[in-house]
């Protein structure tokens, strides 16, 4: 959307009591150091030769400036998201919002490490998310950072966090060694199945533009994000995922949504022929898609025209699976007074909030009240 940049002017919250806002993308940062004081003393010395990887050359397409973040969110010291007073003044308290999801990005390089290391850096990601930022700020949930690669282990850290309510989803990334339909991944599935937590696949991930090459422009990079997403979602549907855990629920977090019409329409027009290539899957694919998938806003399709929006969304046929996001603190944030109108107004409650809540089982803000 183009509800971009910065926030409002120091307006403060303004009386929007009519719904509960949910924020269902927020990516915080640990610092460096937290991560080491986590770390047992053999990991700690990787750490300190090796550090960890990084998704592919950066240097291979310009990046924007201010690393791609908001130029007001960087605290004094450390990356944006690594404050959480300036979380708490530029989003949580600036917006009047309910409850916020958090998205630690770091999981999707640390996530790939040698096995035992990645699963260490993923544990004490998860503990610096619960000790610095749950613990202090009750409005604030989190998503579990798993070591990605190694199934097993990743479903050890689900399990590890399952009794902590505040840890409402398990992070995955779109891109992988191996598509994440594969039964190679399945354990985390299972694992994520029997806690009853959704799985949110973020775009990004080392292998985020294997087959297509590096891009040379950043526009390339940051436009890619939906077809990565829809990759995900074939190879998920067409490995036969949902047959084995028909419960499971994927959030698609910043990778769009109008491209899940056509790909419905495609898939289900192509199985009529194909059956015999997937007889596991036991009903179309477009109701895979529809029940057990869910999208995020950030960043939606904006066409011209508003009334095309509407249209898409007609299309898609999933208004009650789209869950509003802010992407803070990136250059690219929406901001969450200003999202409400780019919304039919009938889907303006659940999407800003009331599907969030159904989803992660969080509460809404009482419908008289007011502020």
């Amino acid at each position: 959307m183009s509800l971009t940049a910065v926030a409002d002017a120091p307006g403060r919250t303004q009386d929007r009591s009519r719904y509960t806002i949910v924020d269902s993308d927020i990516h915080p940062s640990a610092p460096a150091a937290e991560i080491r004081a986590r770390l047992s003393a053999q990991h700690r010395d990787r750490w300190d030769m090796f550090g960890s990887r990084v998704p592919g050359p950066p240097e291979m397409y310009p990046r924007v400036r201010n690393s791609g973040f908001r130029r007001d969110s960087w605290p004094r010291n450390g990356m944006p998201g690594s404050d959480l007073g300036l979380i708490q003044e530029q989003l949580l308290d600036e917006f009047d919002i309910d409850h916020g999801i958090l998205i630690p990005l770091q999981s999707h390089s640390w996530g790939v490490e040698e096995p035992e290391y990645a699963a260490a850096l993923c544990r004490a990601l998860n503990d610096w998310q619960r000790e610095s930022l749950l613990d202090a700020e009750p409005r604030l949930r989190a998503s579990i950072a798993i070591p990605i690669e190694s199934p097993d282990l990743a479903a050890e850290e689900i399990r590890h966090r399952a009794d902590d309510p505040r840890f409402v989803q398990v992070l995955l990334s779109t891109g992988g060694e191996l598509g994440f339909g594969r039964r190679r991944y399945w354990p985390i599935y299972a694992a994520a199945a029997e806690a009853g937590l959704p799985i949110a696949a973020h775009t990004g991930g080392l292998e985020q533009h294997r087959g297509a090459g590096w891009p040379s422009f950043y526009l390339e990079e940051h436009v890619w994000n939906g077809n990565m997403m829809a990759s995900l979602v074939l190879s998920m549907i067409c490995e036969g995922v949902f047959d084995r855990y028909p419960d499971l629920r994927v959030v698609c977090v910043e990778g769009g949504m109008a491209w899940s019409a056509p790909l419905m329409w495609a898939l289900d027009d192509a199985w009529e022929q194909l059956r015999t290539d997937v007889p596991h899957l036991r009903k179309p694919p477009s109701a895979y898609l529809r029940e057990n998938f869910w999208f995020t806003t950030q960043p939606m399709e904006e066409p011209d025209d508003p009334a095309d929006l509407a249209t898409t969304l007609r299309h898609v046929g999933m208004d009650d699976r789209i869950m509003f996001a802010s992407d803070y603190p990136h250059w690219d944030f929406d901001s969450p007074r200003h999202a409400p109108k780019q919304f039919p107004e009938p889907l303006r409650q659940g999407i800003m909030g009331s599907n969030a809540c159904r989803l992660y089982r969080l509460p809404e803000r009482p419908r008289e009240e007011t502020r």
